[in-house]
């Protein structure tokens, strides 16, 4: 059995759930400082993230995307307005609204705490994981999930650069680092670079037969793009669904 980094008694972290996109979301805070960043928010919930980020007495300093998802919309324009104040964090690559963009080596600080962002592409170009190297977790977002791997047919996929991407900067954290995928349909809640390394079933192969798997999984399109992508480009903050649109009507205007 391998031995996990113990977090450090000034990190916070809290793993979220949707349960209708099967998404993870991830609550991360300097206890000292109370600065929070929150990881791949859904816009359903967003209500419930600034609940909870507000009865922990945090403050909300960055909400950022791991990509531009297309199964769900993101909760960061919601936040913006109910948590004055925070930004949203999307990779430059994604071509997506928000506040601050970011590339691969940038560092997002909050308190005492770092985190550097990695360009993994290849699910879509511009997938990043998360790494906070002190804690030893990473957010692997669609790029690696536990025991498989965001699709490569569609949104500028390319499973070439998606094999590349685990291996070159996912699989090259230390074995014990401990990994956060942005979706699990299995009820698992993380794993790690050498469980992964080890049992991925797909990412095990060589990238020879790792394109041929990919390329012909034969996929249904996806049930939520057509909603979810006009809405992410914009941050979340417009292009919504009517029923978005009245939920958050009062937020959105103010």
């Amino acid at each position: 059995m391998i031995k996990h980094i113990r977090l450090s008694e000034n990190f916070f972290f809290k793993q979220l759930f949707d349960r209708v996109s099967c998404t993870y979301s991830y609550l991360l805070a300097d206890t000292e400082s109370k600065e929070a960043i929150l990881v791949d928010p859904v816009i359903d919930l967003a209500e419930r993230d600034a609940k909870i980020i507000d009865n922990l007495g945090l403050k909300l300093k960055y909400s950022i995307n791991t990509h531009m998802h297309a199964d769900h919309i993101t909760g960061t324009g919601v936040l913006k307005k109910l948590l004055p104040g925070s930004q949203s964090v999307i990779s430059t690559a994604s071509q997506a609204l928000a506040d601050k963009h970011v590339a691969h080596g940038d560092i997002l600080e909050f308190g005492n705490h770092k985190m550097e962002v990695r360009a993994t592409p290849g699910h879509t170009n511009g997938c990043v994981t998360y790494v906070c190297h002190e804690q030893g977790i990473a957010f692997t977002g669609d790029t690696l999930l536990i025991r498989g791997c965001g699709r490569t047919d569609f949104q500028e996929g390319n499973p070439e650069r998606l094999y590349d991407s685990v291996h070159n900067h996912i699989f090259s954290l230390p074995d014990n680092f401990r990994l956060f995928p942005a979706h699990d349909y299995n009820g698992i809640l993380d794993t790690t670079v050498l469980e992964e390394k080890k049992f991925n079933p797909r990412l095990t192969k060589t990238k020879e037969e790792f394109v041929e798997i990919m390329n012909n999984l034969n996929l249904a399109y996806p049930a939520q793009i057509d909603k979810a992508l006009p809405a992410n480009k914009v941050c979340g903050l417009y292009n919504l669904p009517p029923e978005m649109e009245e939920k958050y009507k009062s937020v959105l205007k103010s």
